[in-house]
């Protein structure tokens, strides 16, 4: 009789996870299936209520398409995004590598130091780094002017800069270093044997050896998985491109569909459509690297 009941109880158990689990699905599901169904719709049905599937949907997408220029905002948001996403994975593969391989003094303190950048805000520092990214460089004389006078170079910043605004570099140079990516990296090589590397140093391998022919091989998942993040989360930004970029033709796709809400009426069709064909390549990025990003997961919850 006991077994029977706790066989009874676990299925309700299970019913009721598997309830909670369908229901939460649903509520998450549902703004997709809200912007599908308007992208449907004329601009007429669009601002009502109904949600009853239109016959516009092509229509919208084909004007989101090329009355907004779309092509070259996406162009401009995929070379950023793939540049800023590369290179992060880069530097954090090598930054991780110095810390668990190497020893260096101040190897503590420098691990801290990147840590705690994870909690400044980017929003904090944006006047600064503007100032930096967009004052003109200075000439040779001018610089020297500053510099031989030791009141200025102690007390007051320096008042010259890269003069890099309205260019990609803007965007993509001051975000190519990550914490975040460090910290993932140092971690997940901090579980290879060390035996690994014991081996390859019998082989006669040197730093860049190990780190093509042994690490990256076994880190697939750890950089699909910061591959995954990084580029969904800069494919989205908004606030810096559109502080630091001028030129609207080469702006990213965040800020053209800003653009194309209007002052006087909204195309809301055209909008929601708009919508859709910008969540595609991150979309295609995730569920290409969708068993990575688990894997990836799965390592960082297993240590």
């Amino acid at each position: 009789m006991l077994p029977q009941a706790l066989r009874a109880q676990k299925k309700r158990d299970a019913l009721a996870v598997h309830i909670t689990l369908a229901t939460v699905s649903i509520l998450l599901g549902l703004p997709v299936v809200f912007l599908v169904l308007k992208a449907t719709q004329s601009t007429a049905e669009a601002i009502t209520p109904s949600l009853l599937p239109g016959g516009m949907f092509w229509q919208n997408v084909q004007s989101a398409w090329k009355s907004y220029n779309m092509a070259t905002f996406m162009g401009n948001t995929l070379v950023i995004t793939t540049a800023i996403t590369f290179g992060k994975t880069v530097l954090s593969i090598l930054a991780a590598m110095v810390f668990v391989y190497f020893r260096i003094r101040g190897k503590l303190v420098l691990f801290w130091a990147i840590l705690i950048t994870l909690y400044i805000p980017t929003d904090l520092i944006a006047i600064g780094l503007f100032d930096v990214i967009s004052q003109g460089q200075p000439s040779v004389p001018e610089f020297l002017v500053w510099l031989a006078n030791p009141v200025k170079v102690l007390f007051r910043p320096i008042p010259f800069g890269l003069d890099w605004a309205n260019s990609y570099k803007a965007i993509i140079i001051p975000f190519l270093a990550s914490a975040t990516g460090t910290f993932l990296f140092i971690q997940h090589f901090r579980t290879i044997p060390k035996s690994f590397a014991e081996v390859a140093v019998l082989e006669g391998m040197g730093p860049l050896s190990y780190l093509f022919r042994i690490l990256i091989p076994v880190s697939r998942n750890t950089i699909g998985a910061l591959w995954v993040i990084q580029f969904v989360f800069y494919w989205n930004q908004y606030f810096w491109p559109r502080l630091i970029i001028q030129d609207s033709d080469s702006q990213v796709i965040q800020v053209a569909l800003r653009l194309m809400v209007g002052q006087d009426q909204i195309a809301w069709g055209v909008l929601m459509a708009g919508t859709i064909i910008v969540v595609l390549p991150p979309l295609l990025v995730f569920l290409l690297l969708i068993k990575q990003l688990e894997g990836g997961v799965a390592l960082s919850t297993g240590k």
